[in-house]
């Protein structure tokens, strides 16, 4: 699973543009839009949404669940949870 906040901070970590994410990836630019533009966890297409993570995958991002180590030390971006 990935979040609208998740897929921003990856793409700005990456230095991927709306375009070059949806060229990446296959999809539309509208649909880039739509996925960063939905609260909390992405939903829609399953097709769509392996192809963005394999397209963050191939662009040197990991995506980092709630907590999970990044096995392999490397950077990730994460929301800390907010003082309650």
């Amino acid at each position: 699973m990935i979040t609208a906040a998740q897929l921003r901070a990856a793409r700005a970590l990456a230095g991927l543009d709306q375009r070059t994410t949806a060229e990446l990836s296959g999809l539309s630019v509208p649909t880039i839009q739509r996925m960063e533009a939905s609260g909390g966890v992405i939903r829609g297409n399953v097709d769509s949404l392996m192809k963005l993570i394999a397209a963050l995958d191939s662009a040197g991002i990991e995506l980092i669940a709630d907590d999970a180590p990044s096995l392999t030390g490397g950077r990730g971006v994460r929301l800390k949870e907010s003082p309650r």
